[in-house]
């Protein structure tokens, strides 16, 4: 923990975007860095004012746990900018074995209610970007058709850092990209959390047949906050 040592926090335009100004008591005005030692430079008002908002909660001393968006703005700044291609590459990889695409077999029952559930969100997310994305019963892996990975890396480096960074810490959670980037084009936070329910389907479907663990369900009331957190991050960078 470290002592606080401001008094108030907020956002000021700076050169490249808006950062979180940290107004000390001797009248000064620190800008926020990252980890690295950048300035912690967001694209957005909105997303400076969360950040702002974040560093006003703190008490007497700043507990670090508390500031996730600082987190993944530093991560942004630090990890991301710095090789976009690669945060890319790594999604591409949730691609090819993306939860939405891997169903049971055919005459199992969980395979009906995957096939009700995702496969409206798989065909309205081919839609949206001109692809088509191979379905697999069972677990033996089947690339999926290079053309639409080409599709989403392209749609990937389209996006802002700051955007990429919350994209792939929903598709990280979600272990699916189609979830992460249909949760972006979510115009509210209730669409968001749908898909994120959507995407948990298999580990609802096995906690109805065999019971409830209270050790497992917070992990996953954990991830749903964090995937919902990723959303709020991501949009706020958009603007």
């Amino acid at each position: 923990m470290i002592r606080r040592f401001y008094k108030d926090a907020g956002p000021a335009a700076v050169a490249g975007g808006w950062q979180v100004m940290l107004d000390t008591p001797d009248g000064r005005s620190v800008g926020v860095k990252t980890v690295g030692g950048a300035p912690q430079v967001v694209p957005t008002q909105a997303l400076a004012e969360a950040l702002a908002a974040e560093w006003r909660r703190q008490g007497e001393t700043i507990d670090p746990a508390s500031l996730p968006l600082r987190d993944m703005a530093d991560y942004a700044i630090d990890v991301v900018s710095l090789d976009p291609e690669g945060a890319a590459e790594g999604l591409l990889a949730y691609a090819e074995t993306d939860t939405l695409c891997y169903r049971a077999d055919p005459d199992e029952p969980l395979h009906a209610r995957q096939q009700a559930e995702w496969e409206p969100l798989l065909t309205a997310f081919e839609a949206a970007h001109g692809i088509t994305l191979t379905r697999v019963s069972g677990v033996l892996h089947r690339p999926q058709p290079p053309e639409a990975l080409a599709v989403l890396r392209a749609r990937l480096l389209a996006l802002d850092p700051f955007v990429l960074a919350g994209v792939e810490a929903m598709t990280k959670l979600a272990a699916s990209l189609v979830t992460a980037l249909a949760a972006l084009g979510a115009a509210e936070g209730d669409e968001a959390l749908a898909l994120w329910r959507a995407a948990c389907l298999e580990e609802e479907w096995q906690a109805d047949l065999w019971g409830r663990d209270w050790e497992a369900e917070e992990r996953r009331a954990r991830r749903e906050a964090d995937f919902l957190r990723a959303y709020g991050f991501a949009r706020l960078a958009r603007g």
